[in-house]
């Protein structure tokens, strides 16, 4: 019997098993695809949002504020890439005044510190390349930028660590409560009422569930409770530029909120990159991640609203995520009324990725209030991350190559990614199985040739690394298989 079970491993998900690795207990994640990070924390801005514009009072307020405050000491613990590079929401009419000085007033209430409105002339001095139209903007100097795939990482890792389970390729099909006297699936003794989670391998037993399954929370809120949810998939197309764009702005700019959210952002990426996303368009399909030329388009004229001399010949990718967008726009966190010990983390939209880490404290410690669970006394808080060799000086970098020769070969040449930081990312805790795997941790495949020359080797290591057939290497689990055939018998 399991002490909790936690249903989807993004970040939120995530965020809630490290915290509760701080308690003794038998936790699990369970995640249906291949690894943490593949669903909408795998595609978004990567901003943490100050927390001005969520309506106050509200739980995305509440959660976005005191996020964005755990971001720095979580980010040193932890060892993630995380800059607080400030924020400026634009205002592009003397017409628009009023809503700007509304959402500072919103985010005074909200408690975000350091809020300023600057004029236009600050504003230019700040970001030279916003447009001339912009008569002024709201400046938050605490928000920030992240890496969402290496933060989801590190709290998987982390929570692993200390003793978290994880299983992948597990899909949830079914979640009841069940009397005391039974036990479904992995429970030795079920002297309580408990809850049986049903799952393409089996049943498991567990005293709570934590559902933060994404754009499928709902599914499994409904089949718990009368009080019925809605998620609608809210896509965003997102295009990404090349390291030659890096400065273009310094700041995550934003326009003025809209009907559908915040709008188009330009902003820089930890990594060098500039991002320009996303759009706001909701869906049926809780699978439909593919982009349309309709929705790039709009973005690229959307952009052009805010700044000038968009570079946005050097764009070297695109894609598109999904927001969790419930019909009453607000987290929803706890217990329904008529569903103790299922916890929900459910409409999870923006600003999420700003969220994760105090949704994660919050519903950790609810939990462990109600199961009486003692502290852990071996929980280490620390995780150290990946070695970038481009990051050391050249007497650390050779003294690393003597000790492990792999960081001397190159295997991508667009971000510099040697061979043992490919290792490094498959021999870790919940290590990469995969070429996105890979990807997400080290960054091989990421740069421009977005992984054409680079995949070959990187495929051969994951084989050699995992001691399976070359053809069995896939691009992100699943049947999404690289090789499906040969030329030859012979071969």
């Amino acid at each position: 019997m399991y002490d909790v079970v936690i249903i989807g491993a993004g970040i939120t998900g995530c965020a809630v098993a490290r915290y509760l690795s701080r308690y003794k207990g038998r936790f699990l994640v369970v995640e249906r695809e291949e690894d943490v990070c593949c669903g909408t924390t795998k595609a978004n801005s990567a901003i943490v949002h100050a927390g001005h514009d969520a309506k106050n009072g509200s739980n995305m307020a509440k959660y976005n504020v005191k996020g964005s405050e755990m971001y720095p000491a979580l980010a040193k613990e932890l060892d993630f890439p995380y800059e607080q590079n400030a924020s400026l929401v634009i205002c592009l009419s003397e017409e628009d005044r009023p809503r700007l000085e509304a959402l500072y007033e919103n985010g005074v209430k909200n408690g975000v510190k350091g809020l300023e409105i600057i004029d236009a002339k600050r504003l230019h001095e700040l970001e030279p390349n916003v447009t001339d139209d912009a008569v002024g903007a709201l400046y938050a100097p605490t928000g920030g930028i992240v890496c969402p795939f290496l933060a989801n990482i590190a709290l998987a890792e982390n929570a692993n660590t200390n003793g978290v389970e994880f299983r992948f390729n597990t899909e949830v099909t079914e979640v009841s409560r069940a009397e005391a006297g039974t036990a479904a699936g992995n429970a030795s003794d079920a002297d309580e009422p408990h809850w049986v989670i049903q799952t393409n391998k089996g049943a498991i037993d567990t005293k709570y569930v934590v559902n933060a399954a994404g754009v499928y929370a709902d599914v499994f809120h409904n089949m718990v409770s009368e009080k019925k949810i809605h998620i609608t998939p809210r896509r965003g197309d997102y295009c990404l530029l090349d390291h030659s764009t890096e400065g273009f702005v310094k700041h995550t700019v934003f326009q003025l909120p809209g009907k559908f959210g915040k709008g188009v952002l330009v902003t820089p990426t930890v990594h060098g990159n500039t991002l320009v996303g996303p759009t706001a368009i909701d869906i049926e399909d809780k699978e439909g991640v593919n982009t349309t030329a309709e929705g790039l388009d709009a973005l690229i004229s959307k952009a052009g609203n805010a700044v000038k001399n968009l570079p946005i010949r050097e764009v070297i990718t695109s894609f598109a995520g999904l927001r969790a967008h419930e019909d009453g726009h607000d987290f929803i966190i706890g217990e329904p009324d008529d569903a103790a010990g299922f916890f929900d983390c459910a409409g999870i939209e923006s600003p999420g990725l700003s969220s994760a880490p105090a949704i994660g404290l919050d519903v950790a410690d609810r939990i462990a209030g109600k199961l009486n669970l003692k502290e852990n006394p071996d929980f280490v808080a620390t995780r150290k991350g990946f070695i970038d060799p481009k990051t050391l000086s050249l007497e650390e970098r050779n003294e690393l190559i003597k000790k492990e020769p792999a960081y001397g070969q190159i295997i991508c040449r667009c971000e510099m990614v040697t061979e043992g930081q490919i290792i490094d990312a498959i021999r870790r805790p919940i290590g990469a199985k995969s070429l996105d795997g890979v990807k997400r941790r080290v960054r091989a495949g990421m740069g421009r040739c977005q992984a054409g020359f680079c995949s070959p080797r990187v495929m051969e290591i994951l084989a050699r690394e995992l001691n399976v057939p070359l053809e069995s290497i896939t691009k992100s689990g699943g049947d999404s298989k690289i090789i499906v055939g040969y030329a030859k018998d012979s071969i």
